[in-house]
């Protein structure tokens, strides 16, 4: 009977000196212990985030239920691991600087969390990263995928998405009117068609 692999643990230290300060990509998160590195994005991918950003950043403002960011981030919502969600909203304290957000060891929580599925990334996206959000208790993760134009949305307790391809409604804690997505506009505006 042969020996059993070895499974390397990371640490967070030694994941934070692989990133290093000046360096955006690859990009480095840790769960569980393990090692994902994700290959800088295709330029449609960009597109998408920042298209997004846009989007969720001037609801949450206009709603006032938090801070809206994109990564690199160093985000350790659970002890012993790093996230980097392709955009993230932070509670409402740091957006009306009650509390001014000067270091990622602040981001205790998060309201959203949203990665835009690119194809080195869908195992970790559906899979690790899925499982890690739900388990820290993020209310809401969403895995957009341009190639079937739809947003899965995870809760914690779900065990399938809600997949949305028509409109996206998102009713965070705090706010007074949802946020209403026209998702087909949206892929049209990103995918040009």
């Amino acid at each position: 009977m042969g020996m059993p692999a070895y499974i390397r643990r990371w640490t967070t230290a030694e994941v934070r000196e692989l990133s290093g300060e000046s360096r955006h990509w690859p990009r480095y998160e840790l769960i569980d212990g393990e090692l994902l590195v994700t290959p800088a994005p295709r330029p449609v991918h960009q597109i998408a985030v920042g298209t997004l950003f846009r989007i969720i950043a001037d609801y949450v403002d206009g709603e006032r239920v938090g801070l809206t960011l994109t990564s690199p981030a160093d985000l350790e919502l659970e002890a012993g691991s790093i996230t980097q969600p392709d955009i993230f909203v932070v509670p409402s304290a740091h957006a009306r600087h009650e509390v001014p957000l000067r270091e990622w060891n602040q981001v205790r929580a998060l309201l959203l969390a949203v990665e835009v599925v690119s194809p080195s990334s869908v195992r970790t996206d559906r899979g690790t990263k899925r499982e890690f959000f739900q388990r820290v208790g993020v209310p809401d993760y969403w895995v957009v995928d341009l190639d079937a134009r739809v947003v899965e949305r995870w809760h914690p307790t779900g065990i399938a998405p809600d997949v949305s391809s028509d409109v996206l409604e998102w009713n965070p804690d705090g706010a007074t009117k949802p946020l209403s997505l026209d998702l087909a506009a949206f892929f049209a505006n990103v995918l040009g068609a």
